[in-house]
């Protein structure tokens, strides 16, 4: 790997850190304010709405400037949103913020790997950072889940700014305020991200023609044969794991009667299996062979059901790691092979821009209809039954889709498919 791959996965670990550590503080505080209890699932939806409200704008953008630029400017928007969540700002407008944030650094992140590296280590670049970003999840919630127990958040609230009363009164601003310090030094690893040399593309600053090449994007990747099996799987799977993310807060106190501390721990442990896998993919599996994992994708969308029958702790650990197992050896591989093709049908930015309008928008639907339906009395038992048949049924007619594919278009799926395998730019 060259010598830049290690310092944008160095900023990737330390901004995905304070992200995931953030979402444990913001629950922790809606909580500590008896906040309506659909709001703590509202969290997911929000953080996808600019992922999907400017996904026109940010992939342009990461295609105008170098990117790490994009990425040192992203981290500086994350800080604003925990500023507005200390300083009076709803938690919710407050996240949504920090969203905007992750919505602008996410093409620039990945869209960087296409420019750095050749497809041949893709896949091995993807099973890096995706193994390193489950990681920093794994350390994030692990971490935001210890700042707002009593322990470490007394030692935070001990310190005394002289002259100052910064107002931070309580474990989740406490927990808040931290997270300003890794977004700095994710900040820090964006200024040394490499120059490549990959020519910038002019952005327009008319908002039509910004939303036209966007929608001729989205129109190009969905029409690509490989295209839109990998872009459709990714979008289900993070869509369903996004909610579930915040879903476990819950199903943990009520399965197993967990805190808010104890559920994060719980929460660590779903991302360990994802992480190990991730990085097993990245060194077995072939680019051209990542459409050969779809079935994992159904059989994922079954095991997530025998999270209703848990009742043990005992239990819950191995069962959460082999879950996470399935979700890290799939999505590793068909990212790689959705980079690749948006790389060479319109530009990283832009391609990276379409992936996450449409995961963020499945996170965002997802979500809305799960905390409208918390409002409405839902338990997480009846989410969780929801999301799995969700996902297996859609993942079934996602390989029937790209079975059709190799029957109908056989010629054009063999030609992408060996593209993969020998493209070298």
């Amino acid at each position: 790997m060259k010598k830049g791959f290690y310092t944008i996965m160095s900023a990737q670990f330390f901004s995905s850190l304070a992200d995931n550590a953030l979402l444990v503080g913001a629950i922790e505080l809606l909580k500590s304010t008896n906040a309506p209890a659909w709001q703590v699932p509202a969290l997911a939806p929000m953080f996808a709405l600019f992922y999907v409200l400017l996904a026109p704008l940010v992939g342009a953008f990461a295609d105008a400037a170098p990117k790490g630029r994009v990425m040192f400017i992203s981290n500086s928007i994350k800080v604003v949103g925990c500023l507005m969540m200390l300083f009076g700002g709803h938690p919710l407008l407050a996240y949504a913020i920090v969203g905007l944030g992750a919505a602008a650094y996410s093409p620039a992140k990945y869209g960087i790997l296409t420019e750095l590296l050749p497809p041949s280590q893709l896949v091995k670049a993807n099973g890096w950072i995706e193994g390193l970003t489950v990681g920093s999840i794994i350390l994030g919630v692990l971490l935001g889940g210890q700042l707002v127990g009593q322990r470490l958040s007394g030692m935070l609230l001990g310190f005394d700014l002289p002259l100052m009363d910064t107002g931070i009164d309580t474990a989740p601003e406490a927990a808040i305020a931290s997270m300003i310090l890794l977004y700095i030094i994710a900040a820090l690893f964006n200024l040394r991200i490499p120059r490549t040399d990959t020519e910038l593309q002019p952005m327009s600053i008319k908002p039509l023609e910004l939303v036209r090449d966007f929608m001729l994007c989205n129109s190009r990747l969905w029409s690509d044969k490989l295209g839109q099996i990998s872009l459709a799987s990714t979008t289900l799977v993070w869509g369903v794991s996004g909610n579930l993310r915040v879903i476990v807060f819950p199903w943990a106190a009520v399965a197993l009667g967990y805190s808010t501390t104890q559920a994060a721990s719980l929460a660590g442990v779903v991302v360990i299996g994802t992480a190990v896998s991730a990085v097993v993919a990245s060194m077995v599996m072939r680019l051209d062979k990542a459409t050969n994992l779809i079935p994992l994708g159904i059989l994922m969308g079954f095991l997530m059901l025998g999270l209703n029958y848990i009742t043990s702790l005992a239990v819950a650990i191995p069962f959460l790691v082999i879950l996470g197992a399935t979700v890290g050896y799939l999505v590793v591989p068909m990212n790689a092979l959705l980079q690749h093709r948006g790389h060479n049908l319109m530009g990283a930015g832009r391609s990276i821009a379409v992936q996450n309008f449409n995961e963020q928008a499945c996170i965002l639907g997802l979500g809305a209809a799960y905390t409208a339906l918390t409002k409405f009395g839902m338990s997480a038992f009846g989410a969780i039954t929801i999301f799995g048949l969700v996902v297996a049924g859609v993942m079934w007619l996602i390989l029937r889709w790209h079975q059709r594919n190799c029957i109908v278009h056989r010629d054009e799926v063999e030609r992408l498919l060996a593209l993969a395998r020998t493209d070298k730019h």
